[in-house]
Formats: C-alpha cells, structure tokens, sequence
C-alpha cells in the first residue's frame, strides 16, 4: 500500500530544489544566449571578411558640355549688347566641365571582371578602380545595359585577384539576414547588415525592367554597383537604389536581383549588348473588375490589349482580349512579371502559355522573337503614335468588344492601357481601364481627334480631361513633370 502523507513531502523537495537550483539554472541559460549571439556576430564577421577584399570602389570623371545646359541664358541679346557677337561664354572649350562621380562594384572572376550598376559609369571618360589594398586602376568598359542598370568593366593586374561568389536570388526569403558592402560618402568598405523586406518589387519608377529585393540593410548613395550578400557569403544582389524623402537612408533600398544580374552579364561578357526576347503584344494589368468582365475567379494575369502584325504573338494564335494567366506553367502576377520573364528568355525558345479567352482555358505554344533595337521606345516618346505619353499615359481606341467587356456599353472615348509610375498621369490617380471621354472639354474618340485637339490647344503643358470609372465621371488636369 502507497504512503498518501509522502507525496506532500516530495512535492516540496521538488519545488525547494527548483527554486535553489533556479539562479543558477538562469545563468547557464544566459550564458548559452551569449554563446549563441557570439557565435552568430562572428559567422557575419566571417562573411565580410572573406568578401571585402573582392569590392571595390568606383570614381568616374566625365565631361559635361554646358553648352546646352546654358545656351538659352548666354544667348539672351543682355550678353550680345554688353560684349559683342563674340563674347567670351560662347567659346565652347569654356563651358565644358569635369564632373566626378563614385560608386561600388564587385569582382567576379580572376580575369578582373567587374559587376556594377549602369548609372555608376554611364556617360563616363575614365574610370578608376580601387582595391581593398588601396591601389588603383583604370578600368575598360565591357558592356552596359540601362534599362537592367547592369554594367560590367575590367582591370588588368599582374597579381591574383579576390572574387565573389555568385547565389541563388530566387531561393530568398522575406525575413532573411542580408549584407550590404560599398562605399557610401566615400566610406570605403562600409558593412550594414539588415533582413529582406520584399521580393519582386516592381514598378518602383526607377529601371525598365525591375524585379528589386528590398531591404532595410542600410544604401545610401555610394552604394550603388555593391554586393547584396547573404549569411553564406553568396552575392544575392546588386545594391542600386535608395527610397528617400531627404536623400539619405530611410529604411527601404533596393537590390537587383543577381539572376538577372547573371542573365546580363553573361550577355554582355559574350558580345558587349543585351538581347531580349519579344512576344509582340500590348498588356495591362488584370483587376478585380476585369477578372470579373473576363471570366476569370480572381485578379491576376496578364490581358492582352492588341496583337500586333507578324510577331511571336499573332503567329502563336495569341488575340486582343485573351488573358495569359501561366507562363511555362508558372502562375502570372502582373504586366511586369511576364515582361521580365519574355524578355530573359532566349530568342526561339518555345514557351507554353495558359491563357483564358472568353472565360474557357486554352494552352498556346510560342516560338519568343528577339526584342527590336528601339522597342518600348516609341511607346513612351512617339507623340504621333501616342499624344499623351508626355504626361505618362498610353491609350487606345475603345472597341465594341472591350466596351462591352469593360462596362463602357454604349460610351464612346479612348481606354487607358498603361500608366507610366511616377508620372504626371499616376500621381493623380489615373488607372489602366479608366475611360477618357473628354480632352480639352472636347469629345474624343479616335487617337487622331486626340491629336488635332491637342495641336489646336494653346496650352501645351497642361491638358483638362474628363475621366470616367464606371458610372462615374470626374475632371482631371495633367501637368507636365
């Protein structure tokens, strides 16, 4: 038989000891924290340690020609009237200047190739290198690709050079340690550590083609062209941009993202340019009102606006008002998703797309064509194809068929197929899909009647329009930027 009165006994031996062994319980937990910390605060001393000696700092000198810069200041008669025709300003060697500029930049081979951002070098006479060991060479241009912000250049050194080794982008995940490493205000070899904030990020306004890492590790301008680095050493990213107010660090920057740096650079490695693939369409982002006018169970996709003449896209069957929903099975997000994905594949690659026309899924293959040399720029500066693309917007001829599906049955107007970020057009809240029915306080209804109003309009830095969403309609005025 079990002694019942031993149990209140053992109970308070128990609790006694606990409370005797408690301190001592907390200090060796304590010291296991510590140890934890230590060891955590040494595997990042270990990062940086070995890839510091592989970035760089970059100083460009370039020449800026204040001729056009000045040319309608000097050429008021004021100048003429007080110095004659020939007045000294209008000499040309005399309004041309030296600009410097500085960023980062990282080696990525023993040859002494080097991986920075385009706007660190654009524009730029000489280019100097300088080495963790203080020694500086000049460097060569290799190639450069504004609408990515990727340039790689080259030193030539007689002794070995410390290189970087190349991660895997994709596989980062929100939330993961990150490490930046540049020369911010001329800091040689500045570390800031901080997690990633988002993948993905696009329409940012700041490149063509964006699909940014965004971070809280510290960039401030110097920077650019430097290594994104996670916990392992691995070159995630190229630090390329800031969000700020004041100029100054703010909490968010932007990293490109280091498979396509890799795209691009292999690119430019093998023949100095860039070449894209091309579909040959004109999209817009799918909103929950068009997923619904289109058949579709939720926003998202990619709606196909028009099929231009012999390209990937109208030899593939692809028509105006499809919505391509998977790229080579891989869900669409948006507009910008499947223009960097088109673009990063290979011309004659055969790509499978999973596309919604007339609420009913379809599977069509297309055979990706090479982008042409001036794509997306007529788009955007060709104001005989689209007169408003000075204040950002791209527009089109409204159908019988979109103004059904739309909900413009009956109206009459040009549709809004593309919003420029941060232009005139976006900050005042202008959206893919809006209707313009009015420019001017003039009716419109033909991309020609847009022009003639426009031309016969004496204001050309401001254009009144009446926008309609739905069943309701505003006034709107864009102003030039």
């Amino acid at each position: 038989m079990r002694n019942i009165r031993a149990y209140p006994l053992i109970a308070i031996l128990v609790v006694a000891s606990v409370l005797l062994l408690a301190p001592f319980m907390s200090r060796a937990q304590t010291s296991k924290d510590i140890e934890l910390l230590d060891r955590s605060a040494k595997a990042f001393s270990r990062v940086v340690k070995d890839v510091r000696p592989a970035v760089v700092h970059i100083a460009v000198t370039s020449t800026v020609d204040m001729n056009t810069e000045y040319e309608e200041f000097f050429n008021h008669p004021f100048f003429e009237r007080f110095f004659g025709p020939e007045y000294p300003f209008r000499d040309p060697n005399r309004r041309k200047r030296q600009q410097q500029g500085a960023g980062s930049g990282f080696i990525i081979n023993k040859d002494g190739h080097i991986l920075t951002n385009n706007h660190v070098i654009e524009k730029a006479d000489k280019i100097t290198v300088t080495l963790a060991d203080k020694s500086q060479v000049e460097a060569t241009l290799i190639g450069s690709d504004p609408k990515s912000d990727v340039a790689l250049i080259k030193i030539d050194v007689d002794h070995d050079l410390p290189t970087v080794e190349m991660g895997d982008s994709e596989s980062l995940d929100v939330g993961e340690w990150v490490i930046a490493i540049g020369n911010p205000f001329g800091l040689n070899q500045t570390v800031t550590v901080g997690v990633v904030s988002a993948t993905g990020r696009s329409r940012v306004g700041i490149n063509e083609y964006e699909n940014f890492i965004q971070t809280d590790a510290a960039i401030n301008p110097g920077n650019s062209g430097g290594p994104l680095l996670n916990i392992r050493g691995q070159v995630v990213g190229i630090n390329s941009a800031l969000y700020s107010r004041t100029g100054g660090y703010m909490g968010i920057g932007f990293a490109i993202p280091i498979n396509m740096a890799k795209y691009i650079n292999e690119q430019l490695m093998a023949q100095g340019k860039v070449t894209r693939g091309y579909l040959g369409v004109g999209i817009q982002d799918v909103d929950e009102g068009l997923a619904e006018s289109f058949g579709l169970e939720k926003a998202g996709g990619v709606l196909i606006t028009e099929v231009q003449n012999d390209t990937p896209a109208s030899k593939a069957g692809i028509k105006s008002q499809d919505v391509i929903v998977k790229l080579d099975g891989t869900d669409l997000k948006d507009t910008q998703d499947l223009r960097n994905r088109i673009a990063q594949t290979i011309p004659g690659t055969t790509v499978a797309l999973g596309i919604i026309r007339d609420g009913k899924p379809i599977e069509l293959e297309a055979k990706i064509g090479e982008q042409p040399a001036d794509f997306g720029i007529a788009s955007r500066s060709d104001s005989n194809q689209n007169p408003l693309s000075p204040f950002g917007l791209v527009v089109q001829e409204l159908t019988p068929d979109l103004a059904e599906q739309l909900g413009y049955k009956g109206r009459e107007g040009l549709v809004i197929s593309e919003v420029e970020p941060g232009s005139a057009a976006a900050e005042i809240g202008l959206r893919s899909g809006y209707l313009i029915e009015e420019v001017q306080k003039e009716k419109v209804t033909s991309l020609e009647q847009l022009r003639q109003v426009l031309q016969q309009s004496e204001a050309s830095d401001r254009v009144l329009l009446r926008v309609r969403v739905g069943q309701n309609s505003r006034y709107v005025v864009l102003k030039k930027s």
